[in-house]
Order: structure tokens, then C-alpha cells, then sequence
């Protein structure tokens, strides 16, 4: 049966354009070789695989029978991912081919080079589409729109056995870290992801070289990476506004923003500078201006503080330079600003707390910056950040909120899948939740919202777990944001505006 994988894989090859018909037995070969077989007996009858979707089962069929010849050493989730992405590289054309097919696309427009790119990423297995369309994903209507939920499933969850084995090895500092570079074509380690079918496409941003590439977990659609072609920490000033908007002239058609710059409410890779970006509207996006604001010299800009849970001033115009002017104005004031009546500080003990998530985009033809403010002083009371999920909602989510969550899409951790099938069970069959391990942390938030719904049954239990948890991350959003949706935090809120307008 492995002559049929393999045949499956080349003819998939072919028929994704990843290789020509002419490089059939060459293709062949190289897996022959893989998997130590030094011959090759043609299938009559294979059935054809077409669309990365259907790449499962057949990527089964060879690792299962390199786990049986002892070519995978022991089956595990880890060495399973390094094995076949080194078979999945057979079919990956070379990156000055895909380098230049991209460009050429690009002068008949970016969308038509984005697509190809996009394509490319999911049919060489960059992108494990089969896993991705295993999340779950819905909506929760909230009084600030829609907003996104997500169970991430595709990313592989740690095998304990491998984390112990990956503690005995030798420390290596190549790549220095998973968006460097050096990641194209790497073969990987069990503490460090296979990157051999991974093609990176050099750009130029303000006049440096950086990389862009799509992330292989896409939370959302064409969620793509726009990193330094060094190895340089992020930060959050001037040239960061200006490296955004130089990208969105490029490829007009995507967003693209930043994480915050400091621990809590920045990104998981603070150590190098990036973006994220991609052809996706957010709910914050759409989320209209609750207040105009008015910033002194910059009339041409229009400015408001969004409707949103977090708090966020919108600036739009039509050029790029007053809006990364003003923009700057703004991160320059909010890192000095402290209001000690809303608990707001900007530093203490000479550790600074204050940045800003920046979000950039192109609509209707005008340039948009949203600022959206962050502080991560911790509490007694919250040692993980004021600014932060309350622990009162850590049994859905722990987890830094940032630039995703900032916008309106929750990512959540895979374990709530199967929590949330315990909790459908206890809550129809009356079991008391407190009793069973696995759930007991959401007892209280079960009991808090079972008397909001005169009748819970097998019929709308889903509905109202998946509702139920979209509040919860909307009041996750509340928690995060700076300035409270009450009078108190309006007033402390036009108070940094009038703060910003006395700048000189």
C-alpha cells in the first residue's frame, strides 16, 4: 500500500502545479529514498487526491509506515510533524522559483500575488489545512457587533514525553528563534518546528530588508507575518507607524498591526520585530466612532474613540505622513501619562507600563491608523496584569490578550472542546459540575448564566455554551481596556485628549 501514498502524493504534486509532469519519478525516487525502499512497483488503481484538504490520510499512510520500519524512531505527534515536512519539501518548488513567480504576479496586481502565495502555503502542507478546518469558529452578538470566537485545534498540543526528551538535548541557538530567516528550508528538531516546505518572500520596508510570510496556524483568512530580516526586538515608535503604512501601500488589500512592546500586553515573540496582517475584517474594524475628538494642528485627521471594549482612538485620512505625525504625538504622550484616579501609571519603580497596539489599513482609499492603549502594571489583587483577564475568567481564558484578541477574535485554548462536551453532559443530565475534575472551574460561571434561559436542552445547549463564552471574552476585552465604559473612565479618557492637545 505505501507504492499508492507515494503515488497519490506525486500525482497531488502535479496536479497542484507544485511540479511537472516530467518530475514524476524524480518525485518518486526522493521518497523511495525517504523511506528506504530501493524499489518502486507502480499501483493500477490509486485514488486521486486533489486539495490540500484530502493531504490527511494519505500523509498518514506514509508516516504510519515509517513509524512500522522504524524510520520515525517513535510515534509521536512531534516527530511525525518533522518527518512528513520533510517529505512534503519533495514537492516545494525552490524559493528563487517561488520568489520569482510571486513578483511576476504581482505586476498584474499584490491580490493576484497574495493568492498565489496563499495557495502555495496550504498545497505544499505549509499551512495543514485538514487541521485547521477542525477549529471551531462562531460569532456572538454583542452590543459592539459581532464579535469572533475560535477554538484553536490545529496546533498541536505538547506530548509530554517529548518536551522531557527535548530537556536532554543540546541547546542550539539556530534559528535564533521561529520568525528569523534561517527558518526557510530548516529540518527542524523536536524543540524547534520542521520549516523545510516553508518559502519566505523577500520585501522591503523603508528601505530594509524584511520577510513575508503566511502564519502556519491562520487564525484568520491570509493571516500573514511581515518580519525583520534581522533578529531585532520589537518596538513601538515613530518608524513602526511608518514600516505599517509603507506596507499597506504595497498590498492594499490587507491589514497589517502590531502587538505591544512589553510583557502582559504584548505578543508571545517580543525578541523580534514583526507584524501581523492579512486579508480579513475584524469586528473591531467595523466598530463605528462613539466620540469625535479634535487634536490641536491636525484637523485635516479624522479622530474619534471608538465603540469598542477596549479603549482605541481611530485616526483617518488621506495622508499617511499627518496620520504617523499625529500617531506619534499620541504614543509619545500616552508613554508618559499617568492618572492616578483611574489607575492608570506610567511607571513605577522606573519599569514602564504604558504602549499602544497599533493597527493600520487602507479604506475606501483613505489611510487609517487605530491606537488602541495598553498598560500592564500588576495588582496585589491582579498579579497577572490589571490590564488582563480577571481570574474570575481564566477557566475560559488565561492568556495574554493580544493584537488578535485585541480585535475582536478570541483564541482560545483546544482544552475547552472537550470541556465544553462535559459541561453539555453535567449540565442535561443534572450532574453537579463541582464534582467532576475536569469542569469544576466553570461551576460558577454555569450557574451564574442556567437561570437567564427558561428551558436548556439537547436542542440549544450548544448555542448557549457558545454564546455564553462569547460574553465572557467580551467582558475579557472590558478588563483590558484602560479606560472603563462608564462616566468615570469617559471623563478619565478625554482627560488624556486634552493631555495630548497640550503637547507641543
Amino acid at each position: 500500500m505505501i507504492y499508492g501514498y507515494i503515488k497519490q502524493l506525486v500525482e497531488y504534486g502535479v496536479s497542484n502545479q507544485l511540479i511537472e509532469p516530467c518530475d514524476m519519478i524524480y518525485t518518486t525516487n526522493m521518497l523511495l529514498d525517504m523511506l528506504n525502499l530501493d524499489s518502486y512497483e507502480e499501483p493500477e488503481h490509486v485514488k486521486s487526491i486533489e486539495t490540500p484538504e484530502d493531504l490527511e490520510e494519505t500523509l498518514k499512510g506514509i508516516l504510519d509506515y515509517a513509524v512500522e520500519q522504524g524510520i520515525i524512531r517513535q510515534d509521536s505527534i512531534v516527530l511525525r510533524d518533522l518527518f512528513d515536512t520533510r517529505v512534503m519539501n519533495v514537492l516545494v518548488p525552490k524559493p528563487s522559483q517561488v520568489i520569482h513567480t510571486f513578483w511576476e504576479k504581482y505586476k498584474e496586481s499584490p491580490k493576484k500575488a497574495t493568492d498565489y502565495y496563499y495557495e502555495l502555503s496550504k498545497a505544499t502542507d505549509y499551512i495543514r489545512t485538514y487541521r485547521i478546518k477542525k477549529d471551531k469558529r462562531w460569532a456572538v452578538p454583542t452590543e459592539y457587533g459581532d464579535i469572533d470566537i475560535t477554538i484553536n485545534l490545529s496546533k498541536p498540543e505538547k506530548d509530554p514525553e517529548m518536551i522531557a526528551l527535548a530537556g536532554t538535548m543540546k541547546s542550539s541557538s539556530y534559528p535564533k528563534c521561529q520568525l528569523c530567516v534561517e527558518n526557510e528550508g530548516y529540518a527542524g528538531r523536536i524543540n524547534h518546528p520542521a520549516r523545510e516546505n516553508h518559502r519566505i518572500i523577500p520585501i522591503e520596508i523603508n528601505g530594509k530588508k524584511w520577510g513575508f510570510q503566511y502564519s502556519p496556524y491562520v487564525y484568520y483568512n491570509e493571516h500573514c507575518i511581515v518580519f525583520n530580516g534581522e533578529h531585532v526586538p520589537m518596538q513601538i515608535n515613530r518608524a513602526t507607524f511608518e514600516k505599517m503604512f509603507d506596507f499597506i501601500r504595497q498590498f492594499p488589500h490587507y491589514f497589517v498591526g502590531s502587538n505591544a512592546d512589553l510583557p502582559i500586553v504584548g505578543g508571545s515573540i517580543l525578541s523580534h520585530d514583526h507584524f501581523q496582517g492579512g486579508n480579513y475584517t475584524f469586528p473591531m474594524a467595523k466598530a463605528p466612532v462613539e466620540k469625535e475628538v479634535v487634536f490641536d494642528g491636525y484637523e485635516d485627521i479624522r479622530s474619534g474613540i471608538l465603540k469598542w471594549p477596549m479603549s482605541v482612538i481611530r485616526l483617518n485620512g488621506e495622508d499617511s505622513k499627518r496620520i504617523i505625525e499625529l500617531g506619534d504625538k499620541i504614543l509619545h504622550a500616552w508613554r508618559e501619562y499617568t492618572d492616578g484616579e483611574v489607575f492608570i501609571f506610567a511607571e513605577t519603580d522606573g519599569v514602564p507600563h504604558n504602549t499602544i497596539t497599533p493597527i493600520s489599513r487602507i479604506r475606501d482609499g483613505r489611510y487609517e491608523l487605530d491606537l488602541v492603549l495598553r498598560n500592564n502594571i500588576t495588582t496585589k489583587e491582579h498579579p497577572l496584569g490589571l490590564f488582563h483577564p480577571w481570574e474570575e475568567f481564566h477557566h475560559i481564558k488565561k492568556e495574554n490578550i493580544g493584537l488578535i484578541e485585541v480585535m475582536g477574535l478570541a483564541v482560545l485554548p483546544a482544552r475547552l472542546k472537550d470541556e465544553m462536551e462535559e459541561l453539555k453532559t453535567a449540565i442535561l443530565e443534572g450532574i453537579d459540575i463541582k464534582t467532576m475534575e475536569n469542569i469544576a472551574k466553570h461551576w460558577e460561571w454555569v450557574d451564574s448564566f442556567r437561570k437567564k434561559y427558561d428551558t436548556v436542552n439537547s436542542d440549544n445547549i450548544d448555542e448557549i455554551l457558545q454564546k455564553e463564552i462569547g460574553i465572557v471574552f467580551k467582558k475579557i476585552l472590558e478588563c483590558a481596556g484602560v479606560y472603563k465604559r462608564r462616566e468615570e473612565g469617559r471623563e478619565a479618557f478625554q482627560r488624556f485628549i486634552a493631555y495630548v492637545n497640550r503637547k507641543k
